[in-house]
């Protein structure tokens, strides 16, 4: 916390306008004023949302190609749309922060990201049979030609 302020009382009731006057005072140069810790929470939150983005694009994008495989009678462009949109947004933050490729070698990662993926296709179908583990390699969930199924369904 600064000398001779109140920031963190800033921070915690008006994060917007705390943020702003932090952005003023290290553009002024008045460092000696910056709530420094605040500061670094702030920063590593930013890192921490993009993770959650990158899990969240991914559950949905495995809960709609388990859908996809185990609904067959169901399929359609809604499910298409949302296949293509997840896949696209995934590769775009890939690209945009390739840090986030750590998370895709991570094997406790994957296991959560199946477990919600899986937990959200039981939700949307009342379906109890998907596999414990997950049954595609990365290339195929990314790849925007593939679709899962025994009929060999393409986009």
């Amino acid at each position: 916390m600064c000398q001779g302020c109140d920031m963190n009382t800033a921070y915690e009731t008006d994060v917007v306008a705390w943020a702003g006057e932090q952005a003023r005072l290290l553009r002024a140069g008045r460092f000696d004023l910056l709530d420094i810790e605040n500061i670094a929470e702030e920063i590593e939150d930013v890192g921490k949302a993009e993770h959650r983005e990158l899990f969240s694009r991914v559950v949905v994008l495995l809960a709609h190609l388990l859908k996809w495989q185990y609904q067959p009678e169901r399929r359609g462009r809604s499910w298409n749309l949302t296949i293509r949109t997840q896949r696209r947004d995934v590769a775009r933050a890939l690209e945009l922060i390739p840090s986030l490729k750590t998370d895709l070698k991570d094997l406790a990662w994957w296991e959560s990201v199946w477990a919600a993926s899986v937990r959200q296709a039981f939700d949307e179908t009342s379906l109890d049979i998907f596999p414990e583990v997950c049954p595609w390699t990365f290339a195929e969930i990314i790849d925007e030609n593939w679709l899962p199924g025994d009929d060999g369904a393409t986009m």
